[in-house]
């Protein structure tokens, strides 16, 4: 599963990459990992605990953990003085958030990436695909079959997105 997320986020020349919902840190450091050397990882996590956890356990100086919400990207892109990111990638559960919430993330998803830019969201469902048509327009989807249960992969792009 993190192999196609890695894929699919096209790290190769990032110089800013967002995870939301990092939880315990496990896709973090997969991106770490693909992510170029002169790049850096803000993971915006609402949990305090799995906050504290990945500060404590991920020691890499191209990581900065955020206490937020995914609903205030440019409220943290501020505070820590960063440009706008290539790509923002999502394992937050879209299908457990009431519906407001989701399209607040989803706009502000948006605003955040750079021209040309890419949001990836993983999920079991497909309620990110439906919300995500009011602010994105159509996802390219795949499903990782190998992935129990199967997740699907959202993509969009920002240079096609909607004016």
């Amino acid at each position: 599963m993190e192999k196609r997320i890695v894929r699919t986020a096209d790290f190769e020349n990032v110089k800013l990459a967002i995870e939301l919902g990092p939880g315990t840190g496990g896709t973090t450091r997969a991106f770490l990992k693909h992510m170029p050397q002169d790049a850096k990882l803000l993971a915006i996590e609402l949990n305090p605990d799995f906050v504290d956890l990945l500060k404590k356990t991920i020691h890499d100086p191209r990581l900065i953990v955020h206490h937020g919400s995914a609903a205030d990207i440019p409220k943290a892109l501020t505070e820590y003085e960063l440009e706008k990111p290539e790509v923002i990638l999502s394992g937050i559960p879209f299908s457990t958030m009431e519906r407001q919430l989701g399209l607040d993330i989803l706009r502000s998803v948006h605003d955040s990436l750079a021209p040309n830019g890419r949001f990836v969201a993983y999920q079991f469902r497909d309620r990110v695909e439906r919300l995500g048509r009011h602010v994105f327009g159509r996802a390219h989807v795949q499903t990782e079959l190998l992935n129990v249960p199967p997740m699907r992969v959202y993509r969009w792009r920002k240079d096609t997105l909607p004016a």
